[in-house]
């Protein structure tokens, strides 16, 4: 073998295995976040799954460029047949890169090489092409993760929202109670103080008023469908 080659094959072995144990140790991390996610939200979970995601989109990338780069190289036969010669009386004829060896034995042997690197290739192509497969769902699961969340926490929103405008209406026909309980509390003669149960009516009153108020108001924005 090429002492060109078995550079080559050292250094895709080396980057492969590195984008392999990054792989191996993500994929666990990222499959107890969404197992744990999303009954679980706390800022120290969607930290991580943040982290986990930027370390997917890097791999991703690098696995990416690496797939690309091994595919361009698969489909450059010159680049591929001028590895097999280096070393031999053999040249690339221009008009079709055929290798031309002055010992035939030469040729048979380039021939073969091209065969064996070609394969060569195309195996770390396959090992490149998993990693960044699984790379991919990975990401696209914490990907749907994230929306998922975002839907959870936009539904706790709007249940918050209800309970607000639930609250302030309640709020509004305490205070026109209120107000009717204040022009009473006046220092003027109305000559209500002088019946006996002018108070106990008065009172009483108020709290049908409030209530009545209350659901008029709001069956009138649960039929604008506010609520």
């Amino acid at each position: 073998m090429p002492f060109v080659l078995e550079v080559v094959e050292a250094a895709l072995h080396s980057r492969i295995q590195r984008l392999e144990h990054r792989l191996w140790d993500l994929e666990p991390r990222v499959q107890a976040l969404l197992e744990v996610l999303p009954n679980r939200l706390t800022a120290d979970i969607l930290e991580e799954l943040r982290i986990s995601k930027q370390k997917l989109v890097e791999l991703g990338s690098r696995a990416g460029a690496l797939k690309q780069m091994l595919l361009d190289i698969l489909e450059d036969t010159h680049e591929i047949r001028h590895i097999c010669i280096i070393g031999r009386n053999c040249v690339l004829k221009k008009e079709n890169d055929e290798i031309e060896c002055s010992v035939p034995l030469d040729k048979e042997i380039a021939e073969e090489e091209e065969e064996e690197i070609e394969m060569l290739l195309e195996n770390y192509l396959q090992r490149c092409e998993s990693c960044h497969g699984q790379a991919e769902r990975l990401l696209d699961s914490a990907k749907e993760m994230e929306d998922s969340i975002a839907v959870n926490l936009s539904s706790r929103r709007l249940e918050v929202s209800r309970f607000e405008l639930i609250l302030q209406v309640g709020t509004f026909c305490v205070a026109a109670g209120a107000l009717v309980a204040g022009i009473f509390g006046m220092n003027l003669r109305s000559y209500l103080e002088e019946h006996v149960f002018a108070f106990w009516l008065t009172t009483a009153g108020i709290i049908v008023g409030a209530v009545l108020a209350f659901y008029l108001m709001y069956w009138y924005l649960r039929t604008r469908k506010i609520l």
